[in-house]
């Protein structure tokens, strides 16, 4: 039961996230491990700055 009410929560926590647009850095951390894997990964402060930029500052970003 405490399983499900830590998915729900993780689950919850990420939809809030994308709803503000911020996505989830540990599905970009997955997608990049799976998807391009001869990338480096950004550290969290760096995907922060490039997602803050991609949607105010009208960047373009690195991936997909």
């Amino acid at each position: 039961m405490f399983e499900d009410l830590a998915k729900v929560g993780r689950y919850l926590g990420q939809a809030a996230r994308l709803m503000v647009g911020m996505p989830d850095y540990d599905n970009y951390v997955q997608h990049m491990h799976l998807t391009h894997p001869d990338r480096e990964v950004m550290t969290y402060e760096e995907f922060f700055r490039e997602r803050q930029e991609a949607r105010y500052g009208g960047g373009n970003g690195p991936c997909c």
